[in-house]
């Protein structure tokens, strides 16, 4: 019988890290598949131009690519005609990209892209759905919660610019469910935090891939605030590995909380890559902490995770840094 799996975002930082999870799978199953999947499908831009850069990642008997675009409806309603999936994974708007996109083009990708995909999983009879959604669906984390939980009911500010991506998840969110009560689509929702791995970009809106690119090429690793935020990094094997289970046993119409619980100070974060990377690199700090300093917090509560699905974190912060630039530790 054949088990189909469609996935969006298969070129981004989600889709590298699941590809390289799924190739994993499939060198150790007897059957040469991927977590009980026959066939997995793959939607990109530009299948070519990945393949090319990732040519250990894109050709497997049981992967199969085609070009579409998410936001384009008419590259999606012929899509797989007389076709069906088991399952759909939409993980076609992380954040990695968030940063080059204009307010209205971000809104725009998160919103449309979501419906779209979700019309396609009806279409193509899918029973699953789990959306890539974020931990900024909370908008910020107050300084008396040490780690905020999915039963958090705050939001981001919608009278600000910076807003945009958490609100747009929101909204995401709650056409998930309201398709799985239409449509008897058993939806489940991923709210992903801050990773690290060899996908992680080095030149994009995160410390941490900001960290290692000065660790490996420049003369100092520099911190351009004053080092208090808090942040917690998960692995993205761990990554990789929590989306499947949360695809196949989440329950329907939840939300749970992916990445770490383990936090750490920006300012602790740079000397932890230096560390692992470049002992002899000075870490520079240019802001300087004072009485109005405010601690900014970005940190999950993953018991939820833990309790209903077993999950746990497998591999420590500093492994991962190692791992992100083909340097594992030892065992």
């Amino acid at each position: 019988m054949t088990n189909r799996l469609l996935i969006t975002g298969g070129s981004g930082f989600f889709g590298r890290a699941l590809l390289r999870h799924f190739h994993a799978e499939a060198r150790h199953s007897p059957l040469g598949y991927p977590n009980d999947f026959t066939e997995i499908i793959v939607i990109s831009r530009n299948p070519d131009v990945f393949a090319n850069r990732y040519p250990e990642l894109a050709h497997a008997p049981w992967l199969r690519w085609v070009r579409a675009d998410v936001c384009q409806r008419p590259t999606l309603d012929l899509l797989l005609a007389g076709e069906a999936v088991n399952a759909v994974l939409h993980a076609a708007t992380d954040s990695t990209d968030a940063a080059a996109l204009s307010t209205f083009e971000k809104l725009d990708q998160i919103l449309e892209g979501t419906r779209n995909v979700l019309d396609l999983a009806v279409r193509l009879q899918a029973h699953r759905f789990l959306l890539t959604s974020s931990g900024a669906v909370y908008g910020q984390q107050p300084t008396e919660i040490a780690q905020i939980s999915e039963n958090y009911c705050g939001m981001p500010d919608p009278l600000q610019m910076s807003s945009t991506y958490g609100i747009g998840k929101r909204i995401a969110e709650h056409l998930c469910y309201l398709y799985g009560r239409k449509h008897a689509l058993e939806t489940v929702i991923a709210r992903c935090f801050a990773f690290v791995g060899q996908d992680l970009p080095f030149d994009a809106h995160f410390a941490i891939g900001n960290f290692i690119r000065d660790a490996l090429q420049n003369p100092s690793i520099e911190v351009g605030g004053d080092g208090t935020p808090v942040r917690t990094y998960l692995d993205q094997r761990d990554l990789s590995r929590w989306l499947m289970v949360l695809l196949e046993r989440g329950r329907p119409g939840q939300a749970y909380n992916v990445g770490s619980d383990a936090e750490i100070t920006i300012h602790d974060l740079a000397y932890l890559v230096r560390d692992a990377l470049a002992p002899d690199k000075p870490v520079n700090i240019s802001g300087k902490i004072t009485a109005q300093s405010y601690r900014n917090r970005y940190v999950p509560s993953i018991a939820k995770v833990k309790s209903e699905l077993g999950l746990t974190v497998r591999h420590s912060l500093q492994d991962a840094i190692r791992e992100s630039v083909g340097r594992p530790c030892a065992g």
